[in-house]
């Protein structure tokens, strides 16, 4: 499922892929490009990555499944990872993944049918202290309990007030 417009896709990969010379060694970056842009590597990009390089696609497709910094879905305008590294484990990191779950309605790995959130967890945020901890894009959000991830969420739902850009 592309959701790339055509016109607008063709031209912005040419304008990518022509930044570089025609070697694998280019590859990665190619593809961090595309991700930057488009938020996830599509299949398309995928494929016109490989024709321009002269590769099998899967070769590119395995860099993509082999690097966690890549994504072959689209994801949710806010992406939520719940850190469940040990610090966060055993202050109930767990119930506060289900608390989301519950008000969000996905798994982690999902997005809202919206497209609103992304939902991951994570086995280190690296700010034990916090614990138990969850960031949202870049804004990190510690000490959580059930009630306040209600609240946090609220910032950035319908109605919130804070989805403002």
């Amino acid at each position: 499922m592309e959701s790339y417009k055509d016109e607008d896709f063709a031209a912005q990969a040419k304008s990518i892929l022509e930044r570089y010379p025609r070697e694998q060694r280019f590859a990665l970056a190619m593809m961090q490009d595309f991700q930057r842009k488009y938020d996830y590597l599509s299949q398309e990009a995928i494929r016109q990555i490989a024709a321009y390089l002269q590769i099998p696609s899967g070769k590119i497709y395995s860099l993509a499944t082999f690097y966690k910094a890549f994504s072959l879905e689209k994801k949710g305008k806010y992406i939520i990872k719940v850190c469940d590294g040990t610090a966060c484990h055993v202050r109930s990191s767990m119930q506060i993944l289900e608390e989301i779950e519950k008000l969000l309605g996905i798994m982690p790995g999902g997005t809202t049918a919206d497209g609103r959130f992304s939902l991951e967890t994570v086995k280190c945020l690296g700010t034990c202290a916090l614990a138990p901890v969850m960031v949202i894009n870049d804004e990190y959000y510690g000490s959580l309990t059930a009630g306040k991830v209600r609240e946090i969420l609220k910032k950035y739902g319908d109605g919130g007030g804070a989805d403002e850009e």
